[in-house]
């Protein structure tokens, strides 16, 4: 048997919410991949649901660096290389 990486994050949606353990962790799933979105991946996708609601690119810019700036980003990938570089300079 193969435990999720987020095992006790499901058991304790499935204690404090309705959700059941598969759905529980289709949540988690949805929530992660959400902010696993690369900066520049965001910021198109944001600019596209943005644009179609009629909003210009004065209007956009500005509401998009800031909602960058409240949110959780993808980290870059790091090579094994640079993770040293990082813990030992």
């Amino acid at each position: 048997m193969t435990l999720h990486p987020y095992e006790e994050l499901i058991a304790h949606l499935t204690r404090t919410s309705g959700l059941g353990p598969g759905e529980a962790a289709r949540v988690v799933a949805d929530v992660l991949s959400y902010f696993s979105e690369p900066v520049e991946e965001f910021v198109r996708r944001r600019h596209g649901e943005l644009k179609s609601r009629g909003l210009t690119n004065d209007e956009i810019f500005p509401r998009v660096a800031a909602e960058l700036r409240g949110r959780r980003v993808a980290a870059p990938e790091l090579s094994l290389r640079q993770l040293r570089r990082i813990v030992y300079g």
